[in-house]
């Protein structure tokens, strides 16, 4: 593995966002498209949400338990076409006991877009 340096690290904005909406992505096995509030606001104070499409369908097989789940996604994540779907980020997880995903929450909840530190 290599190491990267503090500042490099320091480049990295992960936040708390919540998960509004989720949905298979059309033709993808293994692909749902999620809608995260990431406690920012349009110009006329509606919430804006992020579009972030994550490999988790497999795991999660009944998504409309993840409508309201708080997780950690990286925000300045060069965006990226999955499917013909932008990707405007990453949800973070790590392997469980058997290898399926397992979302890093906080322990308690927190306001959308909170910064992590």
């Amino acid at each position: 593995m290599e190491n990267i340096t503090y500042e490099q690290f320091k480049k990295l904005d992960i936040r708390v966002g919540t998960i509004k909406n989720i949905e298979p992505v059309e033709g993808a096995d293994k692909l749902y498209k999620c809608m995260v509030d990431t406690g920012d606001k349009t110009d006329d104070g509606e919430t804006r949400l992020r579009q972030i499409v994550s490999g988790i369908r497999e795991f999660y097989p009944e998504f409309e338990k993840l409508i309201g789940k708080q997780v950690l996604y990286i925000v300045n994540l060069e965006p990226r076409t999955i499917r013909g779907v932008e990707s405007q980020g990453m949800l973070l997880a790590v392997d469980g006991k058997d290898s399926s995903p397992v979302f890093l929450i906080p322990e308690v909840e927190v306001a959308s877009g909170s910064k992590i530190r």
